[in-house]
């Protein structure tokens, strides 16, 4: 059975409407992908670093109750899990304070076994961080040797703006190692300056990468592929959404779960996917993000989950 490797950050999102705090859930990009992946009878695993506190203890245990495997999961002694402030707006879109002291990161750890079309899924900050350079790109070039799928989600914030032209080596190297780059409007604007999804394929990621998605919140969904393959696919409006928290990690979790249901292999890849192949792979990134919106948690329900493994 293929399986998913996420790495990624942790972290506690305590979550505020109106002022008020109404929720505190575990997260993390790539671990709100993980998570909604275990809960649709996904092979997964999570490597990453928590604190050693009761926040830490929360993190895994979720992993846990959620069927993720957590045997690459580090805990250092004194240390304390990140914390995130998330405030909805009137349409509940979420600005954020993170409280983490990215300098004294620390990850260790074996490579997980990884076979041929496994996918492996990584992005954000932890992607580029320096310090923890060594041990992603490792994992990276295990994937590669291995004949896994590597999904880089950029997701690169407004915050590390002042810090691009340090992290764009690691940048460059992660859109090479990837088979999927996916990355948001903002991601672009922050990193080139470039608000078109054709100037950004065509001088940014087409040289590295040729498998290309590019999200524009409630705007079409643009993909770019081999052979010149182009679409836009309208996103479903909803007067269900809640709070648009992990809407792009699911994006990207429903993405990698239509990469698996439809059989998407590196020989398929190597190929070009077909315009049908895309639509497909494509339903079920949009399905899974409109299913995150409906609630203030950060993934797709447990029902939803239950749903998905009877209809396979």
């Amino acid at each position: 059975m293929r399986k998913v490797i996420g790495i990624g950050e942790t972290v506690l999102d305590i979550i505020f409407k109106n002022g008020q705090p109404t929720a505190a859930v575990p997260g993390g990009s790539t671990y709100n992908a993980i998570i909604s992946l275990a809960r649709c009878g996904i092979n997964t695993t999570f490597i990453s670093e928590v604190g050693d506190d009761r926040v830490g203890d929360e993190i895994i245990n979720f992993l846990k109750e959620n069927g993720a495997k957590t045997d690459y999961v580090s805990r250092f002694p004194q240390t304390k899990s990140p914390i995130s402030l998330a405030f909805l707006n009137e349409n509940n879109d979420a600005e954020y304070i993170f409280y983490k002291d990215h300098p004294n990161d620390r990850l260790e750890f074996e490579c997980p076994d990884v076979q041929p079309d496994d996918i492996i899924l990584f992005g954000s900050y932890y992607a580029v961080n320096p310090v923890i350079r060594a041990q992603v790109e490792g994992l990276l070039q295990k994937g590669r040797d291995k004949g896994a799928i590597i999904y880089y989600d950029v997701n690169f914030r407004p915050s590390h703006q002042h810090e691009v032209m340090k992290l764009m080596p690691n940048l460059l190297e992660n859109l090479d190692y990837a088979d999927f780059v996916r990355g948001s409007h903002e991601d672009f604007a922050v990193l080139y300056g470039k608000n078109d999804v054709d100037q950004v394929y065509d001088s940014e990621i087409s040289f590295y990468c040729k498998h290309f998605i590019y999200t524009r919140g409630a705007n079409p969904v643009e993909v770019r592929g081999k052979n010149g393959f182009k679409q836009n696919y309208p996103v479903p409006a909803s007067n269900q959404i809640v709070s648009t928290i992990g809407a792009g990690d699911n994006f990207n979790a429903g993405f990698i779960f239509g990469l698996l249901k439809y059989n998407i292999t590196h020989e398929v890849l190597n190929q070009g996917m077909s315009a049908e192949q895309w639509t497909e792979v494509v339903n079920c990134a949009q399905l899974f993000s409109a299913e995150c919106c409906r609630d203030i948690h950060n993934y797709v329900s447990v029902e939803f989950g239950q749903d998905i493994i009877r209809n396979s």
